[in-house]
């Protein structure tokens, strides 16, 4: 990323086409910092996730970030603290999507089983269906 003359970050980004355009970041550092990297600056998304990252110096991390919601593709460089606020918020929402697998899990094994239940109950399983 390389700064113009007027100190707005601009980042070289390829497209899922191949084409590489550069994006002028006009927000500022602060607005990030205040909502969090996992949300989104075009749509105020809370689902934004990173693509790629890499160590920038001893406190800072280069991340891509994609949101799944509008296609916003960006990123920058970032304080540790923060990359790891975003890693918090990326790991309590893993914790929510998988309480609701288990929930999904339980509620379609529980279906399973009570159209089993009524399928003997009918007599409609016989001992060549295993």
């Amino acid at each position: 990323m390389h700064q113009p003359a007027d100190h707005h970050p601009i980042r070289r980004v390829t497209l899922p086409s191949g084409k590489t355009i550069e994006v002028l970041y006009l927000e500022s550092d602060v607005s990030r910092q205040t909502e969090g990297l996992h949300v989104c600056p075009l749509c105020d998304s809370g689902l934004v996730n990173p693509v790629a990252w890499d160590e920038a110096g001893p406190s800072h991390w280069d991340v891509t970030l994609h949101c799944p919601n509008c296609d916003w593709v960006g990123g920058g460089v970032f304080s540790e603290e923060l990359v790891e606020r975003f890693d918090e918020e990326l790991d309590r929402g893993t914790e929510a999507l998988v309480r609701d697998l288990q929930r999904l899990m339980r509620a379609n094994m529980e279906d399973e089983i009570d159209r089993f239940v009524a399928a003997l109950d009918a007599d409609q399983i016989w001992p060549m269906d295993f």
